[in-house]
């Protein structure tokens, strides 16, 4: 019970408070959503990505191992993601904002302060949730993009998007400088630091403008969708997570932690994505905002589990 009211208070009261922040000043002022993605997608994930990778320490076996765990992972949820679609039949647009809603776990702002309540800050567990992080970051960036135009626009354009995201390339640049031993000088770290600090709250804002600005329609359907998307990214996600861990014989610190980071609701890219490249916004902000109200039990409960 300790646990349970420590993530409601410490975790998901705060994101809940600052969305309804964005929430009230869409419905009384108005924002401009498009400008907020592209804050969030062209400046602030970017400087968070490389502030991370660059300032962590990550072991080669380590990576090697969340690595390898990472894509059979993704590949079992991709495939339990096309069924479900081929079972209700979605079309159009809404087959990439079914599967972003669940591949894209809220790796950042949920999954790092859910790691070190978890784990106690323990430096092993922080470098697993870093590493399922910066993947997590890469492919909103490249398969995401793809994904939400793939259905409407000529495929050059696409991969000009693509090549046009800050993130692909803050990833090798902050490994290469870490492997080069470069230490950033003040004048950059500073400004990186100010960037890195603004995500959290910049991004919750843009998901409550979202939440805002939608119509809340709950056709059967769509009701279905956000749930069944819910379903899969708070329960199936720990459960498939459980799966992968005990085929590739991961086990102790490291096997807790990647079951935790799977456990996480839905991130908030699956929402700007739909945002910047107009692909079902309504459905891909529902999602985000039942899975992280709903969290507050799934991932309690999968903490508690892995405990006993």
């Amino acid at each position: 019970m300790n646990l349970f009211f420590s993530i409601l208070l410490n975790n998901v009261i705060p994101l809940f408070l600052v969305m309804t922040i964005g929430f009230i000043v869409q419905r009384t002022r108005g924002l401009d959503i498009k400008t907020l993605s592209n804050i969030n997608f062209y400046i602030l994930s970017p400087a968070v990505v490389f502030n991370l990778l660059y300032s962590t320490d990550i072991s080669m076996s380590l990576f090697g191992q969340v690595m390898g765990f990472f894509v059979l992972f993704m590949l079992m949820q991709y495939i339990l993601c096309s069924l479900v679609i081929k079972l209700l039949r979605l079309e159009g647009g809404m087959p990439a904002a079914m599967r972003n809603s669940v591949l894209f776990a809220n790796s950042a702002n949920y999954g790092l302060p859910i790691n070190e309540l978890a784990f106690s800050g323990n430096p092993l567990t922080l470098g697993v949730q870093v590493i399922i992080l910066m993947l997590q970051s890469f492919l909103p960036n490249t398969y995401g993009i793809y994904s939400v135009n793939a259905h409407q626009v000529n495929r050059k354009r696409i991969w000009r998007t693509i090549a046009g995201q800050p993130v692909i390339y803050a990833i090798p640049l902050a490994f290469l400088l870490r492997l080069l031993g470069v230490e950033l000088p003040s004048t950059i770290q500073i400004p990186l630091n100010y960037l890195y600090a603004a995500f959290i709250g910049m991004a919750l804002l843009t998901l409550g403008v979202q939440l805002g600005a939608m119509k809340w329609t709950f056709a059967k359907k769509g009701s279905l969708s956000v749930a069944i998307s819910v379903a899969m990214r708070l329960i199936g996600g720990p459960l498939l997570a459980a799966l992968t861990v005990l085929l590739l014989g991961i086990d102790g610190l490291v096997a807790k932690a990647l079951i935790v980071s799977s456990s996480v609701p839905t991130s908030l890219s699956s929402m700007i994505l739909a945002v910047q490249f107009d692909n079902e916004p309504e459905f891909s902000s529902q999602t985000v905002f039942f899975s992280t109200l709903l969290s507050t039990l799934t991932v309690t409960g999968t903490i508690a589990l892995l405990n006993i």
